[in-house]
């Protein structure tokens, strides 16, 4: 069997599906310093949607919105809210990809087809993942345009905070399914087992939750699967199937090589994160040992977990939900070495969360 049987070459973008796409590329842009890039919409000759297309470093977004009351879009969003629609990939043949995704088990979503413009031309088609998620293939070989066909550019320069790649992409899943999507996205996508997390990693005195780690031959796509597991009270998952109204994306890591000036600049945005018990620090230096080289004082002062594997050590802190269901939120990550994804800070990280779930009345 192909260790990359779809011929996928790298994740292309993310669209995300909001309920208002202009004021959120703005937020995204004030906050966490993107760059907007391209822009489809009725100025463009689109009628039914807009879309704004966002850039950092690598790590491409598309904002979608509904322009008219029976798109599709409208009941999407009234089940799950802002969130994640399409992780997307580049593929070598859109068509070799479909079918084989489909011979391997995949539902299809869009069948193959041509877009077209004045830039040339993309073929594109998507399969459906967990939830109402989809994994689009696209092939822009014989394209030359600002980002697809139906987009113009209309570039508004963000004052970036360090953001690289998109590092891994993590969903939540509903209880016993977490096997059945990492089956899935071994037999469908030819990814690999990369990391596994039970319960006795990934749990405090109240919940818990189990998660496979599946990544494709070179590791560069990481995608993190989550379900609950049994505790005391409700998950963090399990609270965000209730306000997702299903499986979905729950949060985007996003990779900097200087966390530290990218979480100081993305505070001063006015980004909101998890907070952790300042007695977090009293015993992770002893944890991590003595290879973390960035500033320790610096690190506790805004709120930084720091983890270590064998192969180095990573820092890592996550936002706050971005709306006001307690789904989608971030994480920014930066690897020195480590390959992980900070298993030494679950605990704390799950007892941040259920502090925010009490505030909530969900715990």
């Amino acid at each position: 069997m192909s260790e990359n049987p779809l011929k996928l070459k790298r994740l292309h973008h993310a669209e995300f599906w909001v309920g208002n796409a202009k004021q959120a590329s703005h937020y995204y842009r004030s906050a966490y310093g993107f760059s907007q890039t391209a822009y489809s919409g009725l100025e463009t000759g689109r009628r039914d949607r807009a879309s704004y297309v966002l850039e950092q470093g690598k790590v491409r977004w598309v904002l979608s919105t509904a322009l008219e009351p029976e798109d599709e879009m409208n009941a999407w969003l009234a089940r799950h809210g802002d969130g994640v629609r399409d992780l997307a990939f580049e593929v070598e043949n859109v068509e070799w990809a479909y079918e084989e995704a489909l011979r391997r088990g995949a539902q299809g979503a869009i069948a193959p087809r041509t877009l077209r413009d004045d830039h040339g031309s993309v073929r594109h088609a998507a399969i459906h993942t967990y939830g109402d998620t989809l994994h689009s293939f696209y092939d822009l070989q014989d394209y030359k345009g600002p980002f697809l066909p139906g987009f113009t550019e209309k570039p508004i320069a963000g004052e970036g905070c360090g953001l690289l790649i998109i590092d891994h992409c993590v969903g939540n899943v509903d209880w016993g399914e977490m096997g059945t999507w990492a089956d899935w996205y071994k037999d469908v996508m030819g990814f690999s087992r990369y990391i596994t997390f039970d319960d006795k990693d990934i749990s405090t005195e109240f919940t818990a939750l189990q998660s496979i780690v599946m990544s494709n031959d070179q590791a560069s796509i990481r995608f993190p699967i989550n379900e609950p597991a049994h505790g005391k009270k409700k998950s963090q998952i399990e609270e965000y199937i209730d306000f997702n109204h299903g499986q979905g994306v729950q949060h985007v890591a996003l990779l900097t090589k200087d966390i530290l000036a990218t979480v100081s600049r993305l505070r001063a945005n006015g980004v909101s994160f998890l907070s952790v018990p300042d007695t977090y620090y009293d015993e992770v230096w002893e944890r991590v040992g003595d290879q973390v080289t960035e500033d320790r004082d610096k690190i506790r002062e805004l709120g930084i977990l720091v983890d270590a594997d064998d192969e180095g050590y990573l820092l890592q802190l996550f936002t706050q939900p971005v709306q006001d269901r307690p789904t989608l939120f971030f994480e920014i990550i930066q690897r020195r070495g480590a390959r992980g994804f900070g298993k030494g800070n679950f605990k704390a990280l799950f007892e941040s969360i259920e502090r925010e779930q009490a505030l909530r009345g969900t715990l």
